[in-house]
């Protein structure tokens, strides 16, 4: 069986590693759990907790990368990543768009839909929840 490889999805002051389920080995390296169901749209508690983690980390250690897994790396891991991209200022179907270019088969019809009609929880959308770092990523 092949397993996606795991990806580094950079914006603005953020960084990302999406992967697939960690090993005995590097499962110490991961802090938070923010399980919700395979194949489905996270719940609005796991977005919050989600996003108010991003805040604190992009906050505390400008220029951090944030592992994000899921069993195969290719559904909740993702969707994680375009709600922080969303909530940054970038369009929901660019949002879609960026990670698709490195993460080839990430996001189900599902998921695809809750992303197309997700709303930022940020009050004004050119207003970064997470810019408060001078810490920037280039986009290869």
């Amino acid at each position: 069986m092949n397993h996606a490889a795991p990806v580094e999805i950079c914006y603005e002051n953020m960084r990302f590693l999406i992967t697939r389920n960690p090993n005995s080995a590097t499962m110490h390296k991961f802090t938070v759990d923010l399980p919700y169901h395979d194949g489905a749209p996270p719940p609005d508690e796991v977005v919050y907790e989600w996003l108010e983690l991003l805040k604190s980390r992009f906050q505390e250690e400008p220029g951090s990368c944030v592992a994000v897994h899921c069993v195969s790396g290719l559904g909740r891991a993702p969707v994680l990543v375009a709600l922080a991209l969303i909530e940054s200022g970038m369009k929901n179907e660019d949002a879609v768009h960026f990670i698709r270019q490195k993460r080839r088969g990430a996001f189900n019809t599902k998921q695809l839909l809750f992303l197309k009609n997700y709303e930022p929880k940020t009050p004004a959308r050119t207003k970064s929840r997470f810019r408060e770092s001078k810490v920037h990523c280039c986009v290869q």
